[in-house]
C-alpha cells in the first residue's frame, strides 16, 4: 500500500497492519492499546492466553492452554497456577499438567466438580500471567539519533532500507559483471589472433 501511495496516512495503513504477530501467540484482548502504539509509537497492549475449555474421559471440565502471553515463561506460569492452587488461593482447580510436546503447547488444567470454568478461567487471567499487559515503545535509530515511530515512519525507513540494499547489491553485481565481460572480451580478442600468439609465444 505504501509503495503504490508514498501519500497514505497513517489510518489508512491500519487496514493492512492489523496489530502486532507474536511469537508465542496469545490473543490481543482490546484493540484501543493495539491502535494507539501503531499511531503514536507507544502503547500498551493487553494479551491473555490462547484457552479451551474441554472435558475429560471421566467428565470433567478442563481448561485448555495452547498459547501463552509474549514474554511469559511457560515454567514459571506453570509453578505460579501450582502456588496458587496449593495456597488455596484459587478455588476450583483439581491439579495442573503440562502436555506439551513437539506438536505444540498444551497445559492442561483440570478442575473440581463442582467449579466453573469460566468464573476459574477468570481468577486465573486476574491472579497469573495467562493474562499480562507488554509496553509498546518503537524507538529506533535514525541516521544516528534515536526516534520514536509510528506505523507509517516504521514501513517509510524500512522500504528507503530496501531500496538502499537493492541499489547496492545490483552495483555490486555490475561491477562484478563488468569484470567478467572485460576477461571475456579479451579472450575473444585473444581467439581471433590465434596464430599470431602461438607465433609470439614460440
Amino acid at each position: 500500500a505504501f509503495v503504490d501511495n508514498p501519500e497514505i496516512a497513517c489510518e489508512e495503513l491500519l487496514k493492512y497492519v492489523k496489530g502486532p504477530d507474536f511469537p508465542t501467540g496469545g490473543i490481543i484482548y482490546g484493540y484501543e492499546g493495539v491502535r494507539e502504539a501503531l499511531l503514536t509509537g507507544r502503547g500498551r497492549v493487553v494479551m491473555r492466553a490462547r484457552t479451551e475449555i474441554e472435558h475429560t474421559a471421566s467428565g470433567r471440565e478442563c481448561i485448555v492452554i495452547t498459547e501463552i502471553p509474549y514474554m511469559v515463561n511457560k515454567a514459571e506460569m506453570i509453578k505460579k497456577i501450582a502456588d496458587l492452587i496449593n495456597e488455596k488461593k484459587i478455588e476450583g482447580i483439581s491439579y495442573i499438567n503440562d502436555e506439551s510436546d513437539r506438536n505444540g503447547m498444551r497445559i492442561i488444567v483440570i478442575l473440581k466438580h463442582d467449579a466453573v470454568a469460566s468464573v476459574v478461567l477468570n481468577t486465573l487471567y486476574k491472579n497469573t500471567p495467562l493474562q499480562t499487559s507488554f509496553a509498546v515503545n518503537n524507538i529506533a535509530l535514525v541516521n544516528g539519533r534515536p526516534m520514536m515511530l509510528n506505523l507509517l515512519d516504521l514501513v517509510q525507513h524500512f522500504v528507503e532500507h530496501r531500496h538502499d540494499v537493492i541499489v547496492r547489491r545490483t552495483r555490486f553485481d555490475l561491477a562484478k559483471a563488468e569484470k567478467r565481460l572485460h576477461i571475456v572480451l579479451g579472450l575473444l580478442i585473444a581467439q581471433d589472433n590465434i596464430d599470431e600468439i602461438i607465433h609470439i609465444i614460440r
